[in-house]
């Protein structure tokens, strides 16, 4: 019988991600109201001496898949692993982060084991012996409550939604088999990482150009390095060339839920609106009073972009 839940904490290069600790967080809570274990898996290379640090945030047990072909994300790779594992610990719920990589996993582990998956998950409570799970529909306008039939069931959480909280409980870790299997992929060409570069869906603080910012985003970046956020842009200025497709944020980007959202120059198209409206704060900046994002701000300000941000950036860095 089905009983547990089972998280999957998304690592790359050997560090965790934010997503990561908020899945586990929320799977503890979830346990502890259904009075159940909760099981954290790392899938990777040389993972096996970070596993540990799950147990910070509430896993009872820790499954490290530590394998030299797991170096590089490969979907056959990591789908056959987190799989078999699924199948021998035979949880009822198995959580994952709604990053590109917990995307691809978790359409393809549903159809693996012909299972239910809420996808963007922003929220999951319990009612009774059932579990409602909350997501956006329809460009964010509005919330549906699901339920999924059978078991396992299969939660993609949207990342910066979920609270992290640390549990006094200490996770013992335990090595795996890494049952690759059959992988019919390979990685030819890995693009070179940006540094510090902060990772858009994981960023607190976002600072977004569309039309508006006619390809010059110098002001955007210095408004962003002072408030340790990180750039993000409409699809116009992704079209354009402005900026590269991982700053898109929208229904054909990122899916994106800082605490604070500064739209410059962006008119609020629901395309875009659809990538960040759970945002906690949302600022808007356009010289256009009519444009559409308006609606969508907590805070909207008429103004040329060339002038305020500049002025803003200044005042950021004297606090």
């Amino acid at each position: 019988m089905a009983q547990g839940i089972l998280v999957l904490a998304e690592q790359r290069s050997g560090a965790f991600r934010k997503v990561a600790f908020e899945a586990v967080s929320e799977g503890r809570r979830l346990a502890d109201g259904m009075k159940t274990d909760l099981t954290a898996v790392v899938i990777g290379s040389g993972i096996e001496n970070i596993a540990g640090e799950l147990g910070k945030y509430g896993a009872d047990n820790i499954l490290a898949a530590d394998d030299a072909a797991l170096e590089d994300y490969n979907t056959d790779a990591y789908i056959n692993v987190l799989a078999n594992i699924v199948e021998s610990k035979d949880p009822a719920l198995i959580i994952l982060g709604a990053s590109i990589h917990g995307k691809d996993l978790a359409a393809r582990l549903a159809a693996r084991l012909d299972a239910g998956l809420v996808m963007e998950c922003i929220a999951i409570k319990q009612d009774g012996d059932k579990l409602i799970f909350t997501r956006p529909m329809y460009g964010g306008k509005i919330l549906a409550d699901l339920e999924i039939e059978g078991t396992p069931q299969i939660a993609a959480v949207r990342p910066n939604v979920m609270n992290i909280a640390e549990s006094d409980k200490a996770g013992t870790v335990e090595k795996v088999d890494a049952q690759v299997g059959e992988v019919k992929t390979s990685v030819v060409e890995k693009l070179v990482e940006e540094g510090d570069k902060i990772e858009l869906t994981e960023a607190d603080v976002i600072v977004a150009g569309g039309h508006g910012t006619s390809g010059d985003f110098t002001a955007i970046e210095d408004l962003a390095s002072a408030l340790s956020g990180a750039v993000g842009a409409s699809r116009f200025a992704v079209d354009e060339g402005w900026r590269p497709h991982g700053d898109q944020v929208g229904q054909t980007g990122k899916i994106v839920s800082p605490s604070l959202y500064i739209a410059c120059g962006i008119s609020g198209a629901i395309q875009h609106v659809a990538g960040m409206s759970t945002s906690k704060n949302i600022v808007a900046i356009n010289k256009d009073s009519e444009a559409p994002i308006f609606s969508k701000s907590d805070i909207g300000i008429v103004a040329d972009l060339a002038e305020l941000l500049p002025a803003i950036t200044e005042e950021v860095k004297k606090l």
